[in-house]
C-alpha cells in the first residue's frame, strides 16, 4: 500500500474519530443529566469508547466507491488515425502519462500528523509505564497485612504500606490490595466496609474493564473524549461498588460508610498521587476518593432507589448510545478516504502494473494499484471465456445478432447486427448482456466464482424481466489493478478451467497491431465515470483502462493500466490511456 496514502487515511480517519468523541460525549452528558442513575453504569462509558474506536477503525479501513460506465463510444485509436477526431485523440493520449510523485501538501501533513501521533502515543504509554512501576515499588516497600479484620481466604494479597495512600487494587493477573497504615485510625466498621469496597471492585472484575477503557484512551491519546469517557468509566465502578457494598445495610452503616469516604478524601488531598501530571495518577489501578465524584457518592448513599433504576437507566443509556454512533456514521462520508485515492481535487491519479506471466515477478508497479473499481469494458475478456467454453459463442464472427429496439444504444454503431469481433472492438454493451442472460445468473456467478474474478460480486444483477444483466457495468462487481493481472495471468496460462477453444478465440479478438520491436500485444480497454458522494455522475472526471498482455519469444508479461482524469468530451478514456500505453510500450519492454 502506498505509505502517503495510508498517512492521508490516518488523518482523514484521526479527524473522524475526534468528531465522533464530540458527538458520542455530548449525547452521553444529556444522557447523565436526565438520567443520574446513569452514572453508576460501566458498560455505557466503555461502550461509548468503542464506538469512538470503532468509527476510526471504519474511516481508516480501505472503502469503494461506486462507479457506473459513461456511455461513451469506445473506439481503436488506430481506426481513426487519420480521421478528422485523430488531433483531439490525440491531445488527450498525451495528456495520460504518468502521474507525478511530488508530495502534495496534504501529505505532508498526514506525515506530520503521524509523527506527532506517534510521540504522543509514547508520551502516553510511558506516563502508564511509570505509574505502573510507582505502583509496583510501593507494594515492595510493604509487608503483608495484618491486625486488620479483613477476609483474605480467597481475596488478593494485601500489603500493608506506611506511605499516604488510599486503599487500591492493581495487577490484572496477580492482583494484590495495598492498604495504608493509616487505616489502622478508622472505626472497625469502617475498616471493613473499605476493604470489601475494594474486594468487591476485584469480584466484578473491573481492573479488566479499566484496563480495556485505559488502553483505548492510550491508543486515542488526541481525543480528550476519551480520557473524559475513560474518567466516568472509573468514576461508574466506583459508584457501583457502593452500590453493591450498601446493599440490604442499615442507616448506621451507610453512614460509617459516607464518613469512611470523607476521611480518604483529607487524607488523598496529601497523598502521592493527588498532584496532577504525578506518575502514579497513571497508574492502571483501583484507589482513592475524588472530590468530583464525592456528591454522587453521597447522594447514592442517602438515596438507595437510584441502585433500583438501574436496569432500565442502562438500557436508555445504550439506546442513546446507538443512536449516536448511528448518527456519527451518517455524518462521516465528507471524511471518508476512498480507495479510488482522489483526495485533491481535479487531481489525476493512475496506475500502472506489470507482471512476468510464467514467475508472477512484479515487474513494474506505480501508482495506486489495489483500488477496486468497475471493470467497466475489461469484463468483456471473461464474458468472451465464458461464451465460447460454454458454446453460446462460435467463432470471431459467429452469433451473429440482430439489434433489437430496447436494447443498449447509447451509441449510434450499436444499432446494428453485431458479432463478437464487432463486440470487442466496439465494447457492445447490449451484446454482452446476450451473452450473460443465455447463460443465465447461476451461470455467470459460478464462473465469477471459479474465475475469482475481483470481488466477484453481482449482487446488481437480479435478472430483470428483459432478461439483462449489468453487475460489471453498475457498479457492483469491482476489481483492482492487480487482481486484474492475476486474472490475466490465469488467462495466459490456461487456469481458468475453460476450453482451449475460449483461449484461442478471445486472444484472437483481443489481438492487436505487432509493436516495432516484435512483441505481439493482446489488450481490452475499458471507461467509467466516477460517482459523486450523493450517487450523481460526475460529469467532470472519467475511468480509463487498459489491460491485456505482451509476447516475444516464448515470454509473456501481463499489463494493467488505470487512470483517473478530467473528463475529456471529445474522447472516452480508456482509448485514450490505450494508445498512450502503446506508444511507450515498445521502450519499456526494451529494459525489462
Amino acid at each position: 500500500m502506498n505509505a502517503d496514502l495510508l498517512a492521508i487515511r490516518f488523518l482523514f480517519a484521526s479527524a473522524g474519530c475526534l468528531a465522533a468523541g464530540a458527538l458520542i460525549w455530548g449525547v452521553t452528558l444529556l444522557l447523565r443529566r436526565r438520567l443520574p442513575a446513569l452514572a453508576a453504569q460501566r458498560s455505557v462509558w466503555l461502550l461509548a469508547q468503542l464506538a469512538i474506536a470503532a468509527t476510526f477503525v471504519l474511516l481508516l479501513a480501505p472503502q469503494t466507491q461506486r462507479l457506473q460506465v459513461a456511455p461513451v463510444f469506445e473506439v481503436d485509436a488506430s481506426a481513426i488515425a487519420d480521421g478528422p477526431a485523430a488531433p483531439a485523440l490525440s491531445a488527450a493520449a498525451n495528456r495520460v502519462q504518468p502521474l507525478a510523485r511530488e508530495r502534495s501538501w496534504l501529505a505532508w501533513a498526514a506525515w506530520a500528523w503521524m509523527l506527532a501521533y506517534a510521540a504522543g502515543l509514547a508520551a502516553a504509554a510511558l506516563r502508564l509505564w511509570q505509574g505502573q512501576r510507582m505502583v509496583s515499588r510501593l507494594a515492595r516497600l510493604g509487608s503483608p497485612l495484618a491486625g486488620l479484620e479483613h477476609a483474605t481466604s480467597a481475596a488478593p494479597r494485601a500489603i500493608e504500606v506506611d506511605a499516604p495512600v488510599s486503599p487500591m487494587l492493581f495487577g490484572l493477573w496477580r492482583t494484590r490490595l495495598i492498604v495504608p497504615l493509616s487505616l489502622r485510625e478508622f472505626d472497625p466498621l469502617q475498616q471493613r466496609l473499605i476493604i470489601e469496597h475494594e474486594l468487591t471492585h476485584w469480584r466484578r472484575r473491573d481492573l479488566w474493564w479499566l484496563a480495556a477503557a485505559t488502553l483505548l484512551q492510550v491508543l486515542f491519546w488526541f481525543n480528550p473524549a476519551m480520557r473524559i469517557l475513560r474518567n466516568h468509566l472509573a468514576w461508574s465502578q466506583e459508584l457501583g461498588c457502593d452500590r453493591d457494598v450498601l446493599r440490604g445495610r442499615i442507616g448506621l452503616e451507610r453512614k460509617a460508610y459516607a464518613m469512611a469516604l470523607v476521611a480518604q478524601l483529607r487524607m488523598q488531598r496529601a497523598a502521592l498521587g493527588h498532584a496532577m501530571g504525578h506518575p502514579l495518577g497513571h497508574a492502571l489501578a483501583f484507589g482513592g476518593v475524588r472530590s468530583d465524584s464525592m456528591a454522587s457518592r453521597l447522594a447514592l448513599i442517602r438515596a438507595p432507589g437510584l441502585a433500583r433504576r438501574a436496569g432500565w437507566t442502562r438500557c436508555a443509556g445504550l439506546l442513546g448510545l446507538g443512536a449516536a454512533f448511528a448518527a456519527n456514521l451518517a455524518l462521516q462520508p465528507a471524511l471518508a478516504w476512498h480507495d479510488h485515492r482522489d483526495s485533491v481535487a481535479g487531481r489525476s491519479i493512475d496506475c500502472t502494473i506489470m507482471i512476468d506471466a510464467a514467475t508472477g515477478e512484479h515487474l513494474v508497479e506505480q501508482g495506486a494499484c489495489d483500488a477496486r473499481v468497475t471493470p467497466a469494458s475489461t469484463f468483456n475478456i471473461a464474458v468472451s471465456l465464458m461464451g465460447y467454453d460454454s458454446g453460446i459463442l462460435h467463432d470471431a464472427h459467429a452469433p451473429a445478432w440482430p439489434f433489437k429496439p430496447g436494447y443498449s444504444d447509447w451509441n449510434a454503431s450499436w444499432r446494428s447486427t453485431t458479432d463478437p469481433t464487432m463486440w470487442i472492438r466496439e465494447s457492445t454493451v447490449w451484446y454482452a448482456q446476450q451473452v450473460a442472460a443465455r447463460l443465465g445468473a447461476d451461470g455467470v456467478r459460478n464462473y465469477v466464482e471459479r474465475f475469482d474474478y475481483g470481488n466477484r460480486d453481482l449482487s446488481g444483477d437480479a435478472a430483470a424481466p428483459d432478461g439483462k444483466m449489468n453487475a460489471w457495468f453498475s457498479g457492483a462487481l469491482q476489481i483492482s489493478p492487480i487482481e486484474q493481472t492475476a486474472f490475466l495471468r490465469k488467462v495466459v496460462n490456461r487456469k481458468l478451467g475453460v476450453s482451449p477453444h475460449a483461449y484461442d478465440t478471445t486472444a484472437q479478438l483481443l489481438r492487436l497491431a505487432p509493436l516495432a520491436n516484435g512483441w505481439d500485444v493482446y489488450g481490452k480497454t475499458g471507461t467509467a465515470r466516477a460517482l459523486r458522494p450523493d450517487g450523481a455522475d460526475d460529469p467532470a472526471r472519467a475511468y480509463g483502462w487498459f489491460v491485456g498482455w505482451a509476447s516475444k519469444n516464448g515470454r509473456t508479461i501481463v499489463f494493467a493500466r488505470f487512470v483517473l482524469q478530467p473528463r475529456d468530451p471529445h474522447s472516452a478514456a480508456g482509448p485514450a490511456l490505450k494508445r498512450a500505453f502503446l506508444h511507450s510500450l515498445p521502450a519499456t519492454l526494451d529494459t525489462l
